[in-house]
């Protein structure tokens, strides 16, 4: 083993990084500071996202629900001679949750007298999917039921 010579100990002064600046280097303090900042903003956005389209989703279901009770009250009281007025308390009823002055209603029989016929109710409701003011989605929700008189 007298031909291998051992390498030197020292490390030249140019290649020698003080150990503190090292360490500091290493660290990841702020790290999680930095990937929030990064994606806080994208997920509270998602967030408030899926909000809008539950309220919006409610709003359908609510629309749907006053479309059927308003035809089948329609259907119910054909003869009672206050059969529009009557649908049109019963989808207001079922949509007491919604601003009454932009539901939009249409009741349509072509024959009230006759057993039968069938008699349709529209209801229609506008909606608006924003977030962070900015207006993702509008249009109206739609519903239309179709019952037989009886």
């Amino acid at each position: 083993m007298a031909g291998l010579a051992a390498a030197p100990a020292t490390v030249t002064p140019s290649r020698q990084m003080p150990r503190r600046h090292r360490t500091h280097l290493a660290s990841e303090h702020g790290q999680s500071v930095v990937e929030f900042a990064l994606v806080g903003p994208i997920f509270i956005m998602l967030l408030l996202g899926v909000v809008q389209f539950g309220i919006t989703l409610n709003h359908y279901l609510a629309v749907t629900d006053a479309a059927r009770a308003g035809a089948r009250t329609a259907a119910v009281d054909r003869l009672s001679g206050n059969a529009v007025a009557d649908a049109t308390a019963a989808i207001r009823k079922a949509t007491v949750d919604l601003d009454q002055s932009k539901l939009g209603i249409n009741i349509a029989s072509p024959d009230w007298s006759q057993a039968g016929s069938d008699v349709t109710v529209t209801v229609t409701y506008p909606f608006q999917i924003s977030i962070l003011g900015l207006v993702v989605g509008s249009g109206n929700l739609t519903s239309t039921q179709t019952e037989r008189l009886e």
